[in-house]
């Protein structure tokens, strides 16, 4: 097959012109948003069915032994399982970061975010530990928490970034809208905040004999219903607005609205039902999916020099 042909292929047609087409640098990057989306959600479980002490050391799971034990409780498998996922991930993380340098000289911007990732994927592991070490420390949790979300943010960032042209970037929307764009984004900032506050000093503490204390978990759930309807209506606006100038980030913006929509659904749901675990995973996995949804179409305010004056030659 000629280079002219192998050009045309339909596996390259979809990219767009200077995009990243090496088939497993793209693969090992969806893997890594893949798992840190997953190790969320398995985080969650362990959270939510009291396993956070069921391999009650670290990096052992018991006394001698790497695997749960006969004497261990459905707890440490459950436990077990979450700690799984870090060797899947730290391996996603590592590949990304060893295909990216090969990329380096051309898309130095992927390369210098792949370490990153790596790094507070490392970051994690060993917080982890220290969690079991003190006992489910709440803060620590929640910082646990947080850095999870950050990374699914890098991961999609990433995976939006390899989709494109390198080189320098222009916004593609009026200012006044970019403006609105990155308000929304604090808004939905605080509203996650406020929802691992929430979470943080609620009846969940990861293990029966963890009691939480010090902020009213009641009250932390209408502070942190405030933001989220004000983030639900930032985006309402936001979609009108890039419907109505058929602005490049509408699309993601409209799944942002989507997503958020269910996100408070259930929320409201859990609250008036008392928290019941699985409502409150659901939750935990729609906030990932929220904060990755809201980078990408960040990310849409600009587009790289290349397309767009690949774009406007088409146009002419």
């Amino acid at each position: 097959m000629s280079r002219a042909t192998a050009s045309k292929s339909p596996a390259r047609e979809t990219l767009a012109p200077g995009a990243v087409t090496s088939r497993w640098l793209r693969f090992s990057a969806w893997a890594s948003f893949a798992l840190n989306t997953l190790i969320i959600a398995t985080g969650g479980a362990v959270r939510l069915t009291g396993s956070g002490l069921g391999c009650p050391e670290w990096p052992l799971c018991a006394p001698g032994s790497l695997v749960p034990t006969q004497e261990l409780t459905y707890h440490s498998l459950i436990e077990f399982g979450n700690r799984t996922i870090s060797g899947p991930l730290l391996i996603a993380g590592l590949l990304v970061v060893i295909f990216s340098w090969r990329i380096r000289a051309e898309r130095r911007d992927l390369f210098s975010l792949s370490c990153v990732i790596l790094g507070l994927v490392a970051l994690q592991a060993f917080v982890g530990g220290v969690i079991v070490w003190m006992h489910l420390n709440a803060n620590l949790v929640a910082f646990h928490y947080v850095v999870s979300l950050v990374l699914v943010c890098l991961t999609a960032a990433y995976l939006a970034r390899m989709n494109e042209a390198r080189g320098k970037r222009v916004s593609v929307v009026p200012k006044p809208f970019g403006i609105a764009t990155h308000v929304s984004t604090l808004v939905m900032a605080v509203t996650v905040l406020f929802g691992v506050i929430t979470t943080a000093s609620g009846p969940h503490s990861g293990d029966a004999t963890i009691q939480r204390d010090g902020v009213d978990a009641t009250f932390m759930s209408h502070v942190h219903s405030w933001p989220g309807y004000a983030a639900l209506a930032c985006t309402v606006a936001l979609v009108v607005w890039a419907a109505a100038k058929k602005l490049r980030p509408l699309p993601w913006l409209v799944t942002l609205l989507a997503v958020l929509v269910v996100q408070i659904l259930v929320g409201v749901y859990q609250a008036r039902e008392g928290l019941p675990p699985f409502a409150v995973g659901v939750h935990m996995v729609l906030a990932t999916l929220t904060t990755a949804t809201m980078t990408v179409a960040v990310l849409r305010l600009k587009r790289p020099v290349a397309e767009v004056e690949a774009a406007t030659a088409t146009a002419k």
